[in-house]
């Protein structure tokens, strides 16, 4: 195996996402044999080398897994929390593979949230130029107008950049309703800001949706296994944008040899 980045090789072995490596490299909590990395980009060779993250050898997993769990209120949704709260990790009875979290919920949002061990589905999965849809269904404090759901669903500012065209419809009414936002990044607190800004507070949100895997049936803190062909068609999904510009750039290129 060639040398590879520090950060990519922690990924594949399950240890953390390659922004969280990232952040470990750069706490000084790597090793790579004997000697603290603390230099982003460097380099190392997965089969040669002894890397070691909090003192612990990684290695390169057997075999790939990929979890579905539904997270409950009050439950961190990283690998490791300092103030030692519970985390998605602690709720993964009898899954002896070392995984981690793609992507995030906040402290009080439950929901969907995928784990796994391979570094590079989580990346394409929680990468910008995806758009891997999330789908939520939040509680808020009274209605918005229709101009305001309108304005919901065009973006707002949001520390100086617009958020991305939204989706979102009522569903259920009641001087405390429950929306459905449909969104493809997925910024801190994104959701509780959006409706703040109209002077809403978010009471309950919960995520039922990421891409074409669904909660489902499952109940707080329960989990499941995704099956070979939800995880190819996950893949798929987070393709489509990359496959779309390929396709657009064959096309442009075949007009302008035409027009030559």
């Amino acid at each position: 195996m060639p040398e590879e980045r520090l950060q990519k090789i922690l990924s594949a072995a399950g240890v953390a996402s390659r922004r969280h490596a990232e952040q470990m490299i750069k706490e000084g909590r790597v090793t790579v044999n004997g000697q603290i990395i603390t230099e982003l980009g460097s380099k190392a060779n997965a089969d040669r080398d002894h890397i070691k993250f909090d003192g612990k050898l990684i290695r390169m997993p057997d075999r790939h897994v990929y979890i579905a769990l539904n997270k409950p209120d009050c439950v961190m949704s990283t690998a490791h929390d300092p103030e030692r709260r519970t985390t998605v990790l602690d709720l993964l009875h009898g899954v002896k593979q070392r995984v981690y979290p793609v992507g995030r919920l906040d402290y009080h949002s439950q929901g969907l949230i995928l784990l796994t061990n391979d570094g590079e589905f989580a990346n394409l999965i929680t990468a910008a130029k995806s758009h891997v849809q999330k789908t939520y269904l939040v509680k808020i404090n009274g209605p918005l107008s229709e101009d305001e759901e309108e304005d919901f669903r065009r973006g707002i500012p949001l520390s100086g950049k617009r958020t991305a065209p939204a989706g979102l419809r009522m569903a259920r009414r009641g001087d405390n309703p429950w929306y459905e936002v449909r969104l493809v990044e997925g910024r801190n607190q994104q959701i509780r800001i959006m409706f703040k800004h109209f002077g809403r507070l978010v009471e309950k949100l919960r995520r039922i949706r990421i891409g074409s895997v669904e909660l489902g049936t499952l109940k707080p803190g329960e989990f499941r296994h995704l099956t070979v062909e939800e995880v190819a068609r996950l893949i798929r999904l987070a393709k489509a944008p990359e496959r779309k510009l390929r396709e657009e750039k064959k096309l442009d290129d075949g007009k302008r040899k035409a027009s030559r």
